[in-house]
């Protein structure tokens, strides 16, 4: 027989794939500049150097069987500890390589970190609206139900008074996303502490920790500020990175998850998360990426030209009369619609060209995510049509 929930997953696209894999045949009609594709957060500056030359390095001077070969199920011992390096020397910790497990990118983070965590059907994971679509996937695969905490207008940070009131003795975990996809909102240092002063109680109350799941994985791509970083005000968080957007290495699938050794039991813990990444299918990450790792855990590809594309395109809009939310963070701008219909409002954009994904999967009807992660160029030349789009609701 066939798992119908797997056929469902895998009959239907998340949004974002679906209007990028409409992009890509648009593209191929009328020509790729003509095509104003914001839909999925694929970077567009190219990785450092160093990169390239220690994907040389391994090639021309390792043993293949080296570079390609297997490594431990947690990861290779030097490039967990050169993780773990950099974030004691960026935020005071002091973490070992023990504390870094090494995952096939983000989702695999999550993933790991949600099955290592959730063990009954009537258990609940909370997030807060808006938030990345596949949250949901991944927690309901797990047999876990999602609560999703209404988004908080204007600012669209995080609503606690809401959260506060919905969460339960079932809650296992809430999921923090900061700087947000798909808003660029980071939360501010007050929001994280009373967020935490929460959690406290209520992990008290019901007599059994409530974990943050922290999803990294914009954490360097920021705009005059710094995400507070959780494990200095909440013990029971486990953080999820991947390299995908500050090192520009999306497809290549390589992250980790970080166990803080200041939560209680963090050796069962990571013992979970390993059990976890066994349970899943993870053997160990992709080899040669965590031998790049290694030497370039600390760097990030050239994030400023994020910053120009945010101004460029924020102004740009204002300009035109769309309403937007000001990201702080990441490469994502969030658009309220001129209808109330965000899907009516994309397949009246795409007359234009311009390709943008409406807001209802992320849990917060009545916008657009623009994925701003491209040339300059592609956002001065979107300008007409963007304009044209306004002027079509005149």
């Amino acid at each position: 027989m066939i798992n119908s929930k797997m056929y469902e997953l895998g009959s239907r696209r998340s949004v974002i794939r679906e209007i990028f894999e409409y992009g890509k045949k648009r593209k191929a009609e009328i020509g790729e500049d003509k095509v104003f594709d914001f839909s999925i957060g694929n970077p567009s500056v190219e990785s450092p150097e160093a990169v390239t030359e220690r994907i040389r390095e391994l090639l021309e001077v390792h043993p293949s069987t080296a570079v390609h070969g297997y490594t431990s199920a947690q990861g290779d011992p030097n490039a967990r500890q050169a993780i773990a390096d950099d974030l004691n020397r960026r935020f005071n910790t002091s973490f070992s390589g023990n504390n870094v497990y090494l995952t096939c990118g983000a989702a695999a983070s999550l993933t790991i970190s949600l099955r290592s965590i959730i063990d009954a059907d009537d258990q609940n994971v909370m997030v807060f609206a808006p938030f990345f679509t596949e949250y949901r996937v991944f927690i309901e695969s797990m047999g876990a139900q999602i609560k999703v905490v209404p988004a908080s207008f204007p600012k669209l940070d995080l609503n606690l008074d809401a959260f506060e009131r919905m969460i339960n003795e079932k809650t296992v975990a809430v999921i923090l996303n900061s700087p947000n996809n798909p808003t660029g909102v980071v939360y501010s240092e007050e929001q994280i502490k009373e967020l935490a002063a929460i959690l406290e109680k209520k992990s008290q109350e019901y007599n059994h920790p409530i974990y943050i799941i922290s999803d990294e994985p914009y954490r360097e791509i920021t705009y005059g500020c710094k995400p507070p970083f959780i494990t200095h005000y909440y013990r029971n968080s486990i953080i999820c990175y991947s390299y995908s957007k500050g090192l520009s290495l999306p497809g290549e699938r390589i992250g980790y998850i970080l166990v803080p050794d200041v939560m209680p039991d963090w050796q069962k813990m990571y013992a979970a998360v390993c059990g976890a990444g066994r349970s899943l299918g993870f053997i160990c990450a992709p080899a040669m990426f965590q031998h790049v790792i290694t030497k370039c855990a600390p760097l990030t590809s050239d994030l400023s030209k994020y910053a120009a594309n945010r101004d460029l395109i924020y102004n740009g809009l204002s300009e035109l009369g769309y309403e937007c939310v000001r990201p702080d963070g990441a490469f994502y701008l969030f658009v309220k619609c001129l209808e109330e219909d965000a899907n009516s409002f994309c397949m009246r954009a795409r007359k234009y060209d311009l390709l943008l994904v409406p807001s209802d999967d992320f849990g917060c009807p009545g916008y657009v995510r623009i994925a701003y992660c491209v040339s300059a160029e592609t956002i001065k030349n979107a300008m007409p049509a963007f304009k044209a789009l306004a002027e079509s609701y005149k």
